[in-house]
């Protein structure tokens, strides 16, 4: 890849009613599959199959992987080719096919013809959620997010990534309002069919929203060379800005991923509110209309004056979560937390678009699965269950150990985030030379 600066291009088309509509769509309900994947297939797990928080940790890692490489491969091919819409579009198809299918994996249907019924249905778990999460990232985090950088610019992308970011927000609310029932009632099969129907039928859905403005590449460089180009020395030294965006994403994002994936188990098991939903369903409310507003104000102040007070307002609704008890307690913390967490993701994913070099969106979609979804899942979830480990194990009525989440996880998030800081001050410094830098490009447009 190649040194960049801020892109000089026009829109390719007015972000009128077309686009947004296909933006919020295929985010949303993209996000929906994310949200099965991301947090109720660890309940999922934690209910049907085993409470042991290290498969909940292996589970999210080793989907982490899949989905990274996927991103790599298919953001450098749609590159080369100019298409971001076919991968959209077979890739969500395929996606929702893919989710609906966790809905026949049981425990009980295994246990007469095996000894270690759990073994395998954590095997068959894990198997699937890469296959899902291979799928569902090449559509969505290689091609969906080229094309939202494809068809954005540096002066409007506060607004539209403080839409983007608070897709995952929204369908937590949608599936905890609406679907939620269906797993407590143990209708896991109704509940992953109704979520996988959603995405395929986006897909199709996406063959009149969507507009190709990539254009194809001609390069002397192999394909392979195009997935690892990302990951050279010389990249990192001819966009220095990208790569300390980067970084301060991982460093944060680890934070995020040691209390994400018990997130829900400890509102449930830990708080003992029955009503999570509801707790879970106001703040989302909250955060993603403080987002909306924050992505408008990021766009007039500067994504990076901005990132350091979103940062400061994270921290603070850890700590207040990490104190938090009760209904009232925990809807306080929460909206703080999960607003400072929106504000944080949208600014980094901002940057990253704005430090892409042209015609290079879907490769730096790689780059962006690497430091904000692969590594912090490898290591997030680990520190949260060495966390849980520590404090949250107890024996239960049959002399079985069981492990709840405790408070601890947004300590070791706290501790992991103010981390975070040195990256972001690198971030900093480094603004000012990347916005004054040249581009210098090795592709040419076919």
């Amino acid at each position: 890849m190649t040194e960049h600066t801020v892109h000089a291009k026009t829109l390719p088309a007015p972000l009128g009613p077309r686009m947004w509509t296909a933006l919020i769509v295929l985010g949303l309900v993209g996000q929906l599959a994310w949200t099965v994947e991301n947090m109720y297939l660890n309940v999922f797990v934690y209910k049907t199959i085993t409470t042991n928080p290290t498969v909940t940790a292996a589970l999210v890692a080793s989907s982490a992987i899949a989905a990274t490489l996927a991103t790599m491969l298919i953001g450098a091919l749609s590159d080369r080719l100019g298409k971001r819409k076919a991968f959209m579009t077979y890739g969500y198809v395929l996606w929702g096919a893919s989710t609906a299918a966790f809905g026949f994996i049981q425990v009980d249907g295994t246990a007469g013809a095996f000894k270690d019924a759990v073994a395998l249905a954590v095997l068959a778990i894990i198997t699937l959620d890469c296959v899902m999460s291979f799928l569902g990232s090449g559509a969505n985090d290689a091609a969906f997010q080229a094309w939202v950088t494809d068809s954005t610019v540096p002066a409007n992308r506060g607004r539209v990534d403080g839409v983007v970011v608070i897709m995952p927000l929204v369908s937590m609310l949608i599936v905890f309002g609406l679907l939620d029932p269906l797993t407590k009632d143990g209708r896991w099969m109704e509940f992953f069919a109704i979520i996988g129907g959603f995405v395929m039928l986006t897909g199709i859905a996406a063959h009149w929203l969507v507009d190709d403005p990539a254009e194809p590449v001609v390069t002397s460089t192999s394909y392979f060379r195009d997935v690892v180009s990302g990951l050279t020395p010389s990249a990192v030294r001819a966009n220095p800005f990208l790569y300390a965006t980067l970084l301060g994403w991982l460093v944060w994002a680890i934070s995020v991923q040691v209390y994400l994936p018990y997130l829900i188990i400890y509102i449930e098991q830990y708080l003992k509110i029955d009503a999570y939903a509801i707790v879970l369903g106001l703040v989302l409310i909250l955060a993603s209309a403080a987002s909306i507003l924050g992505g408008r104000i990021m766009d007039r102040i500067g994504k990076v004056a901005f990132l350091m007070p979103a940062g400061a307002l994270y921290c603070a609704g850890l700590a207040a979560m990490f104190f938090a008890r009760g209904f009232t307690a925990a809807i306080v913390a929460g909206t703080i937390m999960m607003s400072g967490f929106m504000f944080v993701n949208a600014a980094f994913s901002a940057l990253v678009r704005d430090a892409s070099p042209d015609r290079a969106a879907g490769r730096v979609q790689g780059l962006r699965m690497i430091g904000s979804i692969l590594i912090p899942s490898v290591i997030g979830p680990f520190i949260g269950a060495a966390a849980i480990r520590g404090t949250g194990s107890y024996v239960d009525e049959f002399g079985a150990t069981q492990s709840v989440p405790t408070p601890t996880i947004f300590a070791a998030a706290l501790v992991v985030a103010v981390i975070s800081l040195a990256p972001v001050l690198l971030v900093r410094r480094l603004h000012p030379s990347f916005l004054a830098r040249p581009a210098l490009e090795e592709t040419e447009p076919a």
